[in-house]
This record gives C-alpha cells, sequence and structure tokens, in this order.
C-alpha cells in the first residue's frame, strides 16, 4: 500500500504536470495575455481550495481507494480537455477541475500513508514521499518542456494527460491492495518483519 500510494503520485504528476505549460497556452492558444495566464495558474489552486473546504466538512468514509483513482482519473481527464481547449472559460474550468480532483487525492493518499506506515519507520516513510512529491514536480515540468519541444505545445499537454489516465489503469491493476482500501479509519498497518540479525527487545 505504501508503496502504491507514493509511486501513484510520483508518476501521475510526472504525466500530468501541465504548469509548465501554461504561458505558452496563455500565449499562444488562448491569446490571453499576463491577467490570463495570472488566472489559469489561480484556477487550479482555486479548486484545491473548494475542495479542500468540502472535504473538512464532509469526510470521505467508504470506497477510498476506488474514490482516489477516481480523482487521479478525473485529473488526467482536466488535463486533457484542458490541453485541447481553445477556449479561455472551458480552460479555466478545467484546471479548476484538474485542482479539485487532484485535492481529492491528496487526502486520500496523505491519510493512507499516515495509517499505514508503522510509527519506527514514519520518519523514513515521509522522508521518501517528500522526496518524490518534489521529485514529481520538477521532473513533471522537465518532461512538459521535452516533449513539447519535440512534439510541440498541444501534444505535449495531451501525451501527458492521457499517461495519467494509463497510470490509474495500471496501478489499479498492480496493487489491488490500493483499489480494495475502503474505509480510512480501518487502514491496516504494515507489518515489519524484524531483521534476522538485530537485537531481540526485552521486556
Amino acid at each position: 500500500m505504501i508503496l502504491g500510494v507514493i509511486s501513484l503520485d510520483l508518476f501521475a504528476v510526472l504525466f500530468g504536470g501541465i504548469v509548465a505549460l501554461l504561458p505558452v497556452y496563455a500565449h499562444e492558444i488562448l491569446h490571453v495575455g499576463p491577467e490570463g495566464l495570472g488566472a489559469l495558474r489561480s484556477a487550479i489552486a482555486i479548486g484545491a481550495l473548494l475542495m479542500g473546504l468540502y472535504l473538512g466538512v464532509r469526510a470521505i468514509n467508504r470506497h477510498a481507494g476506488l474514490t482516489m483513482f477516481a480523482a487521479v482519473a478525473v485529473f488526467g481527464l482536466a488535463n486533457l480537455v484542458f490541453a485541447l481547449s481553445h477556449w479561455f472559460w472551458l480552460s479555466f474550468g478545467a484546471l479548476l477541475i484538474a485542482g479539485a480532483a487532484d485535492m481529492i487525492s491528496v487526502y486520500v493518499r496523505l491519510t493512507l500513508l499516515q495509517l499505514a506506515t508503522p510509527d519506527e519507520m514514519r520518519g523514513r516513510v515521509n522522508a521518501v514521499n517528500m522526496l518524490f512529491i518534489g521529485a514529481s514536480n520538477e521532473l513533471g515540468e522537465f518532461e512538459s518542456g521535452v516533449t513539447a519541444a519535440w512534439f510541440g505545445t498541444v501534444p505535449a499537454a495531451v501525451i501527458g494527460a492521457v499517461g495519467t489516465l494509463g497510470i490509474v489503469g495500471l496501478w489499479m491493476w498492480a496493487f489491488p491492495v490500493l483499489r480494495r482500501a475502503d474505509r480510512l479509519d480501518d487502514v491496516e498497518e504494515a507489518r515489519v518483519e524484524p531483521s534476522p540479525t538485530a537485537p531481540a527487545k526485552r521486556g
């Protein structure tokens, strides 16, 4: 579960990060200028803020794993709509939905990670998770820039969105424990087998 949660965030954001392409979209495709670029950059945060407020009132009580996968899929679909859109308000709405869907995914993933991690490994697991989060954002922007240089801005955004959807399907197959996760308050902590060379604990 821990590996699935951490790696899902890494690869979903790696392919789905389109923030680096927003200036090109604002200038060359949507023709909205600096003000429009600022609105597009804000749309993701606005969507995440609104969904965060909603989740603070209505928590996810059942089908947490499927909800997480659905949220990542919606994130990918919203990015796909943005990639193909030539209308500013449609693009703004797509980014708004992408931000809201990403907040749902973060909400479930971080909760599963905290509950499934044994206390004695919490610091190390959180360190790896933060490394993956930072790497996914930076590498995602690099991936967007490289594919945009190779194939063009719109194809690069489409490839990233489709890649995110592919990651959802692959991770649902590869990590069935995530797919079966139901209640967030009933997550089984990962069991850590003691090392054969580790000294026995004294009672």
